[in-house]
C-alpha cells in the first residue's frame, strides 16, 4: 500500500477492509485462504492486538469467529464464494443464537471463476439464511461497511455478511485512515443457555426472534446510509448493487440510480418509491437475477437478465451494449494479449507424481490446488474434480462401484493443505468401510495455489511464527491406515514404483510425497545448480519434454538437419533446458537414459 497524504491510502478492497476491521475494534479474526478474500487476513495479521488466524477449513474458522463473539469480542471470518459452503452448518445456526460480539462474515464471490469451480451468487445465503448482507461497490466504501456491519450486528443480535467480488477485492482507490474503536465493551464469560444453546425447544423461541430481526433490518434498509437514490434522467433507471452501480454510472452518467449497499433485505418502499420515478427500470447486477426477482415478487415491473448477462462478470460496455444495442464497443476494446496456458513451476515437486499416474491407466480423482493443472497436456493425468477434499470419497465411491478387482483403477490425490481442509473424514471414510483405493498426498509443505500461506502442516502461523506441524504420516496411520509411504516425488522412477506396489494393494494405502513448493522463501534464496542437456547424445525420445516442464524446450529438425548436425536420421529433434528457469528439481535427468541431462555447469 502506498499513501497518497497523511489521512488518505492507496488500498485494494481486501487492504481497506482489514483496515476497517481493525478500526472497528476487531479482536479475532479467522479464515481460510482462497482468492479472491486471501489478502484480507494477510493484511489484518500486520495490525496490532488483533488476534489472526488460518483455520484448517472455513467451517472451523467462522466457528472460531462465532467463539469469540459469545466471548463478546467483535470478531470477523473470511473465506471465498464456495467456503460458505463448507462454513453454511454453523451459519444458519449462528442466524438463531445471535451474537454477543459483533461478528461479520466476509463472502468474496468470484464472478466469471478467475479462481473457482464454479459461479456462484452468495446473496442466496442471506436470504436462505435470513442475514442481513451488505455490498460495497469500491474500497473506501468496503472500508466503511465493515464498521457499519459491526455496529449492526451488535445493534440486532446478528451475524451480518459483507459480500464482495472479485473487482472489488483488488480494484485500488483512496481509502481515509480513521480512529480505532476503543470503547468496546471488555470479553467475558456470560452463561446465557437461552440464547445460545439451540436445542430444539430454544431453536423455536428463537426463530421468532429471527423474523422480528428481520423486520428490523427492513426499516433500516429504508434510510440513506444503507440504500439511497441519486437522481437524474428518469426516462430509464437504474438499481444495482456492488461493483455494478460503477458500470451503470460509467455506461448512463445522466440516468437516476437506486444503490443499494445493503442488497438483503431490500428497502421494499424505497424501491417502489424510485419504480414510480422512472419511466422504463432496469436491473443491474452480475450473475443470479437475485434483485431482479425479488423485485418482481413485489408486483414492480422492471427488465434484467432479458438484457444482462447471468454469466461471467459485466463490465460498462457489456451493460451499455445489453441496454443500448450499438452503442456498447467503443467504451471498451479487448486488448489481444498472447496465449499463456497455466502451467506447474519449473521444480514443481507435482510433475512427477502426475507423469507418473498418466502412465498407469488408472482413473485419477483430484482435487482443489495448483495440481488441478496436472490436468493439463502433456501430462494430462486428472480425470475429475468437484470440491475441495471431494478426491478421497469419490475414489472410494468408484472403488466400491467397480466393484471386486476395481480397487487398482482409481487413485485420489490431494495436497497437504486441502488434506488437512477437508480431505481427512475421507480417509477415514474410506478405511472405516474397507476400501482399497490409493490416496496421494501432495506435501509441499504450504497452501500454494493461493499464494504460500502456512497451514498446519507447515509449521507456521499466519504471522510466520513457528507452530505445531501435523504429522501426515502418523496422523494417516492413527486412522487405521496400514500401509503408508514416503516419497521424493523428483526421483520420479523410484516413485512409480512405489506407486505401482501401493496400488496393487487390496487395503487402504497412502503415499506421501514430500517435498517443498519451489516458490517459498528458502527455496528461492537458494542458488540452485542448473541441470543442462548434452545434446550430442539426445536421442529424441523425449521422455523429458512429456513432463511438460516450462524450462525444457525442444528444437524440430528439419528435413536432413539430423543427419548433417550428427544425429540420427530418424531423429525428429533435440531437447533443451533454460538454465535460467531450471530448478534443480532433477525430474527430467531420473528419466533420462541416455546420460544427456547433467547437473552442473552448463553447456550454452
Amino acid at each position: 500500500m502506498s499513501t497518497i497524504k497523511d489521512n488518505a491510502l492507496w488500498m485494494s478492497g481486501n487492504e481497506a477492509i482489514a483496515l476497517g476491521a481493525y478500526e472497528a475494534g476487531v479482536k479475532v479474526a479467522s479464515g481460510y485462504p482462497g482468492t479472491p478474500s486471501t489478502e484480507i487476513m494477510e493484511n489484518l495479521s500486520a495490525y496490532e492486538g488483533v488476534y489472526t488466524e488460518w483455520a484448517p477449513n472455513e467451517k472451523v474458522g467462522l466457528e472460531v469467529a462465532i467463539g469469540a463473539s459469545f466471548a463478546g469480542a467483535r470478531a470477523l471470518a473470511t473465506m471465498k464464494h464456495v467456503g460458505v459452503n463448507v462454513a453454511a452448518d454453523p451459519l444458519f445456526t449462528a442466524s438463531y443464537t445471535g451474537v454477543c460480539g459483533g461478528l461479520v462474515v466476509v463472502t468474496a464471490d468470484d464472478p466469471e471463476m478467475h479462481s473457482s469451480q464454479n459461479e456462484q451468487d452468495n446473496r442466496n445465503y442471506a436470504f436462505a439464511a435470513k442475514l442481513p448482507m451488505l455490498e460495497p461497490s469500491e474500497p473506501s466504501e468496503a472500508k466503511e461497511m465493515v464498521k457499519l456491519a459491526f455496529e449492526l450486528s451488535e445493534d440486532l443480535d446478528t451475524p451480518v455478511m459483507l459480500r464482495i467480488t472479485t473487482r472489488v477485492s483488488h480494484v485500488k482507490g483512496v481509502v481515509e485512515k480513521g480512529e480505532k474503536l476503543t470503547s468496546h465493551a471488555a470479553c467475558g464469560i456470560n452463561k446465557i443457555p437461552g440464547k445460545l444453546v439451540m436445542l430444539p425447544a430454544i431453536a423455536r423461541q428463537r426463530r421468532v426472534v429471527v423474523e422480528a430481526r428481520m423486520q428490523k433490518c427492513r426499516e433500516l434498509a429504508e434510510t440513506e446510509i444503507f440504500n439511497r437514490i441519486e437522481k437524474g434522467d428518469t426516462k430509464r433507471g437504474f438499481i444495482t448493487a456492488g461493483v455494478s452501480y460503477l458500470y451503470v454510472k460509467e455506461a448512463f452518467p445522466e440516468a437516476a440510480v437506486l444503490k443499494l449497499g445493503m442488497c438483503w433485505p431490500l428497502p421494499e418502499q424505497k424501491i417502489r418509491e424510485f419504480a414510480a420515478m422512472v419511466d422504463e427500470l432496469f436491473i443491474v447486477e452480475e450473475l443470479d437475477p437475485f434483485l431482479e426477482t425479488h423485485i418482481k415478487a413485489m408486483g414492480i415491473a422492471c427488465r434484467g437478465k432479458e438484457y444482462i448477462p447471468n454469466q461471467g462478470e459485466l463490465n460498462t460496455a457489456i451493460v451499455r451494449e445489453a441496454i443500448v444495442p450499438g452503442s456498447g464497443p467503443e467504451l471498451f476494446q479487448p486488448v489481444e494479449l498472447p496465449n499463456r496456458p497455466p502451467n506447474m513451476c519449473a521444480g514443481c515437486p507435482h510433475r512427477g507424481i502426475f507423469y507418473n499416474l498418466s502412465r498407469m491407466k488408472v482413473f485419477v480423482s483430484g482435487d482443489i490446488g495448483c495440481y488441478t493443472l496436472g490436468f493439463l497436456p502433456p501430462l494430462s493425468a486428472m480425470d475429475s474434480c468437484v470440491c475441495m477434499g471431494a478426491s478421497v470419497p469419490i475414489a472410494h465411491g468408484m472403488a466400491k462401484a467397480l466393484g471386486e478387482g476395481g480397487h487398482n483403477k482409481v487413485v485420489s490425490v490431494i495436497g497437504d493443505s486441502t488434506f488437512i481442509h477437508s480431505g481427512i473424514t475421507g480417509l477415514i471414510n474410506t478405511v472405516y468401510n474397507n476400501s482399497a483405493s490409493t490416496l496421494i498426498i501432495l506435501d509441499n509443505r504450504i497452501t500454494a495455489m493461493t499464494g504460500q500461506q502456512h497451514n498446519p502442516v507447515s509449521g507456521y502461523s499466519i504471522k510466520g511464527e513457528a507452530a505445531s506441524s501435523i504429522d501426515l504420516e502418523a496422523l494417516c496411520r492413527a486412522v487405521g491406515v496400514k500401509h503408508v509411504y514416503k516419497v521424493n516425488p523428483h526421483d520420479v522412477v523410484e516413485t512409480r514404483k512405489v506407486l505401482k506396489e501401493a496400488v496393487e494393494l487390496t487395503e487402504p494405502s497412502v503415499v506421501i510425497a514430500e517435498a517443498p513448493c519451489v516458490l517459498l522463501p528458502e527455496m528461492k534464496a537458494r542458488k540452485p545448480v542448473s541441470y543442462f542437456t548434452n545434446q550430442e547424445n539426445c536421442v529424441g525420445c523425449m521422455s523429458c519434454i512429456r513432463l511438460g516442464c516450462p524450462a525444457i524446450s525442444w528444437t524440430s529438425f528439419a528435413e536432413g538437419e539430423a543427419e548433417a548436425g550428427g544425429y540420427r536420421s530418424s531423429q525428429k529433434g533435440v531437447s533443451k533446458i533454460d538454465e535460467i528457469l531450471c530448478n534443480d528439481c532433477g525430474q527430467c535427468a531420473s528419466l533420462c537414459k541416455f546420460n544427456c541431462i547433467t547437473r552442473g555447469e552448463g553447456k550454452k
